[in-house]
């Protein structure tokens, strides 16, 4: 007990930078997400490619990889700096889960019945006017579930800015651990216990909005 007491304090210390790198990664992940999902459905090919490839690219190699890339690589081959290792992971975790995301999106958005779209043609809406008040609200309330699940997947990913030096969570459990081995168990465990803490609205919110989508969309 007294050896719990004694670790607490020391691990809440990262809390705010793990929660600040979730809060910034999701919006940023977000974003990516309705912006690549909606290029990929553009009529402009050179859009839909220069999209798709930043989806693949992302989707197919490690978050971990694209971390150091941002971090150590990119600085180094073409000078630009980030600000910081906290802009580095925030930028690595965004681009990487809002390619995941762009896909839900763009799913999302074609699984809209096509009747919904040949009404609000015959309703003379325009184009905009379809995907504004017809198709797109349509869409959200599918993509929540979704949404809700990557975010969940986003926080387990902030993770790793511990990696680039980032005082979260993990990096002050790590130095627990390398000063005294024999409590790696407890650290780790109070360290799973936190991010669990963190998880817990993120998952009642998750099932909310899968109750919100169960309640159908027009067809």
């Amino acid at each position: 007990m007294e050896a719990i007491i004694n670790i607490l304090p020391q691990l809440s210390q990262g809390l705010g930078v793990t929660i600040s790198v979730l809060l910034a990664s999701a919006f940023f992940a977000y974003l990516m997400a309705f912006v690549a999902g909606l290029c990929r459905l553009s009529s402009n090919k050179l859009l839909r490619g220069f999209t798709g490839f930043y989806v693949e690219v992302f989707r197919g190699t490690s978050l971990i990889v694209q971390l150091f890339w941002l971090y150590y690589a990119i600085p180094i081959l073409f000078g630009i700096q980030l600000g910081s290792n906290w802009w580095a992971g925030v930028i690595a975790i965004a681009l990487n889960y809002g390619a995941y995301m762009s896909e839900v999106v763009r799913s999302s958005i074609l699984a809209v019945a096509k009747g919904q779209t040949e009404a609000a043609t015959a309703l003379n809406m325009s184009r905009f006017q379809r995907m504004r008040l017809v198709i797109f609200p349509q869409a959200v309330r599918m993509m929540l579930p979704e949404f809700g699940n990557y975010t969940i997947q986003i926080l387990k990913g902030t993770s790793l800015v511990s990696l680039i030096g980032l005082t979260d969570i993990l990096y002050y459990g790590d130095i627990i651990r390398s000063t005294n081995y024999q409590q790696a168990p407890l650290v780790y465990l109070l360290v799973l216990v936190f991010y669990f803490i963190i998880a817990l609205p993120l998952i009642f919110a998750t099932r909310k909005a899968e109750s919100i989508s169960k309640k159908g969309v027009a067809s």
